[in-house]
């Protein structure tokens, strides 16, 4: 508002300096109107392009869906909040396909997902409803309790160790002690991302079933605090009190995922309605701005698009770019 007025009283000094150069003679009052035009022109539009930076937002976002996810979307919602206090964000968690399906159902703003919206929806009118936004990339890995005596494991290993067959971390050069499994809830992007890279669509038998939990916050509590346990978490979940495991002695890092030779990993999907409201797609263009692709994105965790060497589509296949 301030800014607006501004503009307004700059014009009113520019038409009453005028005025009285007019007074003068009448050439003058022509010559310093050929100067008021352009100056009255400059002065809107610089008053127009104040109004436009300085445009409040207002309303309430809900984004739902992916916890791997969630870490980014919250400090990015803090920010943007900051600077637009008229918008309320609230991000809650719940898993991609809970994400996918109430984006799609139009009860929430955001639906956050670790997996592209066709695996999980299969009607191609629900799909019309979306827009798909990759806002980065996330590396996905195995971790496990730090008594169990291993850092690397080969894919091999692993895809034995969540179908059942690998039983003790003994058996692949560990402690004697029991493997304890914890998978992610059926609906979890982290899980399908996980499963598709180290299952490989290998059927897990009936026998076998794992613990399972809904969120990656509790996922990671759990592996600190339980011996012998091993599940899967995103990177930004990864902290000193527990093993990132190597997987085929590739370590768990940025720079390996954005070549491919780091098999597990993801885009992170936030999906909005197709025409989203005013507020919605500003806070998605500031998830793609420099405040959140250029510090943010890195600082919690994740990786930039644009940092990609590789790119992957909704199929699962690899290209470089």
């Amino acid at each position: 508002m301030s800014n607006r007025i501004e503009g307004k009283q700059f014009s009113r000094r520019s038409f009453l300096g005028l005025m009285g150069v007019a007074g003068v003679t009448a050439l003058s009052m022509g010559l310093t109107g050929c100067g008021s035009s352009s100056q009255s022109s400059s002065s809107s539009s610089s008053s127009t392009s104040s109004i436009a930076s300085s445009k409040t937002l207002s309303g309430s976002i809900t984004a739902v869906g992916s916890t791997a996810l969630q870490p980014l979307v919250e400090a990015a919602a803090e920010q943007f909040m900051q600077q637009n206090p008229g918008v309320q964000i609230t991000v809650q968690g719940g898993g991609s396909g809970q994400g996918i399906t109430q984006i799609a159902q139009g009860a929430v703003q955001i639906g956050d997902s670790d997996v592209f919206a066709e695996s999980k929806l299969s009607d191609a009118s629900d799909l019309a409803k979306i827009k798909d936004n990759q806002v980065c990339v996330v590396g996905m890995g195995p971790v496990a309790h730090k008594d169990c005596g291993v850092t690397n494991l080969s894919m091999e290993q692993l895809q034995g160790i969540f179908t059942g067959k690998i039983t003790n971390w003994s058996e692949v050069g560990g402690a004697d002690q029991a493997i304890v499994v914890l998978n992610r809830a059926s609906g979890s992007g982290t899980r399908a991302t996980f499963e598709d890279a180290v299952l490989k669509g290998v059927d897990v038998p009936e026998t076998f079933k794992p613990q399972e939990q809904d969120s990656s916050g509790t996922v990671a509590k759990m592996v600190k605090e339980t011996p012998g346990t091993i599940s899967y978490l995103a990177f930004s979940y990864f902290d000193d009190n527990m093993v990132a495991l190597s997987v085929d002695n590739a370590e768990p890092k940025e720079a390996n995922v954005e070549t491919n030779d780091w098999k597990i990993w993801a885009y992170e999907h936030m999906y909005t309605a197709a025409s989203p409201d005013e507020t919605t797609q500003a806070f998605i263009d500031y998830m793609m701005g420099d405040d959140v692709q250029g510090s943010l994105v890195e600082q919690t965790g994740y990786i930039p698009v644009t940092g990609m060497k590789v790119a992957r589509d909704k199929d699962g296949n690899v290209s470089n770019k």
